[in-house]
């Protein structure tokens, strides 16, 4: 018995001591299978579609009458939605992809451009809303390709809400670049967080670094050059679908002027702002977050904003 006791202990020490090293190692690829893991224990099932741009990996749940699609940022997945999504499938059929190029989705290798993105989400559409619009909640990155969609097919496209993001140029271009060093990857996480949030270890930034070089930011920073034919900076008021701005306020990366500006030039919006909330609200924020979207989704579509014209009629 003894034996058998310290034999069990000595296996219970490796397998703690190798759990621990993988912690370490690969940080971030313990969180993001934490994170698709919760998908799949709250009744979310992951399918393949078939799309112009390949296979796209989307998880589904929910049998609501209206679809909502949630889209993460550059870099992220599916999962980036694994607090927000439950609440949300009791009252819609909620789909969650992982945009092209990023984890399970096609393409895996080779440069990512926003155009293919584009692509894939258009073969999502179809397929798991052929007969409806759809809500389309895009934070960042997924802010930019929903509002890209909706200008190219108003018609498939019921709102957006989009999440610190969108298809404006950007204000802040020194953190346009990958980040290279420890120091690099701490400046940017303290860009795209509240400055109350707690701060990650070194070799968790270590790991951010390690996963920027060969990852999906460094395949779209490939096709950098190209992405000005994807910004609508003088075409925002042209977009038809109502438009909601939910904005994490203490983010620096994509700060709240990025969505004044977006605020002043779209024809139907909306803005609601969650203090002491970063970049990534769903994951930073998720309780309050969760709440600002229920509110928006249950006030309905932003109304068209009063033309000069109409305002200049009325005041007579």
């Amino acid at each position: 018995m003894k034996k058998f006791v310290f034999a069990f202990g000595a296996l219970l020490l490796v397998v703690t001591f190798a759990a621990a090293f993988i912690v370490w190692r690969y940080p971030m690829a313990v969180f993001n299978w934490s994170n698709r893991r919760a998908l799949k224990s709250a009744g979310f099932e992951k399918l393949f579609v078939d799309t112009e741009a390949g296979k796209q990996a989307v998880w589904v749940a929910g049998s609501g009458p209206e679809t909502i699609i949630l889209l993460h940022g550059l870099g992220d997945h599916a999962g980036s939605w694994s607090k927000i999504a439950p609440d949300l499938k009791t009252r819609y059929r909620v789909v969650v992809p992982d945009l092209a190029g990023h984890a399970d989705s096609a393409p895996q290798q080779g440069p990512l451009s926003v155009g293919t993105v584009l692509t894939a989400l258009g073969g999502i559409v179809n397929a798991e809303s052929p007969n409806r619009p759809v809500i389309l909640v895009g934070n960042s990155l997924g802010a930019w390709v929903a509002m890209l969609y909706a200008d190219k097919h108003p018609d498939r496209v019921e709102r957006i809400v989009a999440v610190n993001g969108g298809a404006i140029k950007g204000d802040r271009p020194e953190y346009s670049h990958l980040p290279e060093t420890r120091e690099d990857a701490r400046k940017m996480f303290e860009a795209v967080v509240d400055p109350g949030t707690p701060k990650p270890a070194d070799f968790v930034l270590d790991d951010i670094v390690r996963q920027a070089k060969t990852g999906p930011m460094a395949r779209m920073v490939q096709t950098a050059p190209e992405m000005g034919n994807y910004l609508l900076d003088d075409r925002l008021a042209e977009i038809k679908t109502p438009v909601d701005l939910l904005w994490g306020e203490s983010d620096q990366l994509v700060p709240l002027s990025y969505a004044r500006r977006m605020e002043a030039g779209l024809r139907s919006v909306r803005l609601t702002a969650i203090p002491r909330c970063g970049h990534v609200p769903q994951q930073e924020c998720p309780n309050t977050f969760s709440r600002a979207l229920r509110v928006i989704l249950d006030a309905g579509p932003a109304a068209p904003k009063q033309t000069d014209h109409t305002d200049s009629e009325t005041s007579k």
